[in-house]
């Protein structure tokens, strides 16, 4: 049985880029919309639902980290940020704000397709559901990987946004072991690491922050040093 194309919405504000990025998407098979901004975004998004959205930082008004905001509460639709800046902190920001992928101008279209057919297969999984996923419990914690969700020792729901709760079920699924910060950044961004990104730092801070674990005697996430962090709290399964 044939599927239906996935829709992707480009929201990009030069004109040039975004025809070429409409052309190339569209001659690979997806169901292209184009948007100038997030007005013209929501008129797309309100007649036909999205399955990607690929978004500009830098447009008019609202930019895309608002954009990337606003959409993720509303839903999981799959979200790359595309930017010509080169400042870490967008980055984290936008990792932090729900974004799935960031992809820096010029960039590769064949690499990009390759970003989009990735997070379209794990966006259409998502979707299609399936078993409820393990628990893991530490020091009074509960962390559902199916429904995605912590909480805490007081019986509270914990939000954690998706980077975080990525770098949180890599670190407890595998306790004891030293996870480097390549293999976080490739399961958080799904890019290769380099000393001068900070995205996974950043991470692990708040998620400390969130799990009242001391950084200097920490409990749960312990920094190995030039290697990258270990959980030490021994997650175990429901009996």
């Amino acid at each position: 049985m044939k599927t239906t194309p996935a829709h992707i919405v480009i929201v990009e504000d030069d004109p040039v880029t975004r025809a070429k990025l409409a052309a190339y998407f569209t001659t690979a098979g997806y169901r292209i919309s184009e948007a100038e901004d997030g007005d013209r975004m929501r008129d797309i998004l309100a007649n036909h639902p999205a399955d990607l959205l690929m978004i500009d930082i830098n447009l008019p008004g609202e930019d895309g980290l608002q954009l990337t905001r606003e959409q993720r509460e509303r839903s999981e639709v799959g979200i790359i940020l595309v930017t010509g800046r080169t400042d870490t902190v967008d980055r984290i920001v936008g990792l932090e704000l729900g974004a799935d992928d960031y992809v820096t101008k010029p960039f590769d279209q064949r690499e990009l397709l390759a970003r989009v057919k990735n997070l379209l297969r794990r966006v259409r999984r998502a979707q299609a559901g399936g078993e409820p996923g393990p628990v893991r419990r530490f020091l009074g914690w509960t962390l559902d990987l199916g429904s995605r969700t912590l909480i805490g020792e007081d019986g509270r729901f914990v939000d954690l946004t998706r980077a975080e709760f990525k770098a949180l079920a890599l670190l407890a699924t595998h306790p004891g072991q030293v996870m480097s910060r390549d293999r976080l950044l490739h399961e958080i961004a799904h890019r290769d690491w380099d000393p001068s990104d900070r995205t996974v730092d950043v991470v692990v801070r708040r998620l400390r922050q969130k799990l009242g674990d001391d950084s200097r005697h920490p409990r749960m996430i312990v920094t190995s040093h030039g290697e990258g962090y270990l959980f030490a709290a021994a997650p175990g399964r429901p009996g």
